[in-house]
């Protein structure tokens, strides 16, 4: 636990102001707007084999280039598009990622008919609809994938979905708070 005074955090989020604030504001606080999803989903599959810091200092350039995460304006991307993002140094510039995050798009927005909402297709996999919350003492305890992100993963990749894999869909969930891994004694829990 990091102690700053009036607020005690989770341990990850250290002194790093932009940690931090991120960790206060959205970091386990249960997410329904589809629109912030499909952002999530972007930055999380950027994120893939990079610390989450590194994403989060260049989020609003990815906001920026990527249509203010609009996915239907990010699924019509075309290889001009691609070319211009892959010139701009505010984001991380990997064609494939790039790439990826304009098919799964296309692909959001096929899920996002077929189910309603992309947060109804995600919540057909919780428990009773509902968010999980955790009761877990340290960092330790939390895990890295679980059953549940194992499963949405594998029926991504089944639909089409690329650098989303099990790690990287938890991470989500917990971003867009479908699970609360806030430790026990944080003040934002």
């Amino acid at each position: 636990m990091i102690n700053t005074g009036e607020n005690t955090r989770c341990p990850w989020c250290k002194n790093d102001t932009l940690y931090t604030q991120y960790h206060d504001n959205e970091w386990g606080k249960p997410v329904s707007n589809d629109r912030i999803l499909f952002e999530f989903l972007i930055l999380e599959s950027a994120q893939a084999g990079l610390s989450w810091i590194t994403i989060l200092r260049k989020r609003e350039n990815y906001r920026r280039l990527f249509a203010d995460f609009d996915p239907v304006k990010v699924a019509a991307f075309t290889q001009i598009e691609v070319e211009t993002i892959m010139l701009d140094a505010g984001i991380i510039r990997n064609r494939l990622k790039i790439n990826a995050a304009i098919s799964n798009a296309q692909l959001f927005l096929k899920t996002q008919k077929e189910y309603g909402s992309f947060y109804t297709y995600l919540y057909s996999y919780m428990p009773q609809n509902k968010p999980l919350i955790n009761n877990f003492a340290s960092m330790k305890e939390v895990p890295a994938r679980t059953e549940i992100s194992d499963t949405i993963a594998k029926d991504m990749k089944k639909r089409g979905f690329k650098f989303f894999g099990s790690v990287i869909c938890y991470a989500f969930m917990q971003a867009v708070g479908m699970v609360n891994d806030h430790i026990l004694g944080c003040n934002f829990r």
